[in-house]
Formats: structure tokens, sequence, C-alpha cells
């Protein structure tokens, strides 16, 4: 009761404000994961983008890939949840299956790729390679924290 009473007005009325993002950890039979390299900064990265108001996660991520790669998926499970500690953004990433389309860049990637997970290691940052091998290990869903650039310890 002490500890409510002392903070402000503004701080008990002040939202939490995150934004929700989904992205396809995507699987081919070979074992390959699809990859894009970003359009605005470069990075590679699965593809994913923000989740719309009215839409589902899994209707979200088949949409963001589509749009991204020109792949169209068959969304399988949610594999993880991971927050960007200091942007606010929680990203639900579910792994996919290939079900069609061809790969092809958008205004949002300039490469489409598949990938090996020794590859995806190599190619990607430590916060967006741990999404796709989480998707590849089977034992998730996994929830991690990251600041950005490197993972949280818990």
């Amino acid at each position: 009761m002490l500890l409510y009473m002392s903070q402000s007005q503004e701080a008990r009325q002040a939202p939490s404000l995150h934004s929700v993002s989904v992205a396809g950890a995507v699987v081919r039979e070979d074992g390959r994961l699809l990859a894009i390299r970003r359009a605005d900064n470069g990075t590679w990265e699965l593809p994913g983008g923000v989740l719309e108001l009215e839409e589902t996660p899994e209707a979200g991520v088949a949409r963001e890939v589509l749009e991204e790669t020109g792949i169209q998926v068959e969304v399988d499970e949610l594999t993880g949840v991971y927050k960007n500690t200091t942007r606010g953004i929680v990203a639900l990433v579910f792994r996919c299956k290939p079900s069609g389309g061809t790969e092809q860049t958008s205004d949002e990637s300039t490469a489409v790729t598949w990938l090996t997970p020794d590859e995806v290691a190599e190619r990607m940052s430590e916060v967006f390679a741990i999404r796709l091998l989480d998707a590849l290990d089977g034992n998730g869903p996994h929830v991690r924290s990251h600041d950005g650039r490197q993972l949280l310890t818990q």
C-alpha cells in the first residue's frame, strides 16, 4: 500500500506501450530456412512484421511471409515469444511450411534465400538467429528477451 501511495498520479495512469509483431520460421523439407535481407538496414532476418489489429497471429504470419518473400505458407505452431526491451516490441514466431509461390523480393526485402542452420548463425545477429534455431529444436515455445543487440539472461 505504501508503494502505491508514493507513486504520482501520472505514473499510475501511464500505459505500457508495446507493439506486437509476427514472424515466420519457414522450414523446407530439406531443413533450409527462409530468410530475407531487409531493405531498410541490410540485415538478414526471418520474414515478418507488425500484426494488424483485425487479423489473427496466424493470418498475420502468412500475410507477412507472402508480402516479403513471395512464398505461401501453412502455419504450424508457435515456437517462441521474443521481447525487445529497448523498443517495446513483442514478436511471436511461428514455424511454417512452404506451400506455394516463388521467391521474390519486395519493397521490404532486397534478397530472399534459403539458409542452412549454420548459415543462419553466420549471417544473422544473435537476436534473430535464435528465433530460427529455436523453431528447429522442438522444445518451444521459447520465451526470450533482448535489448536489440544481444539476448538478456534471466
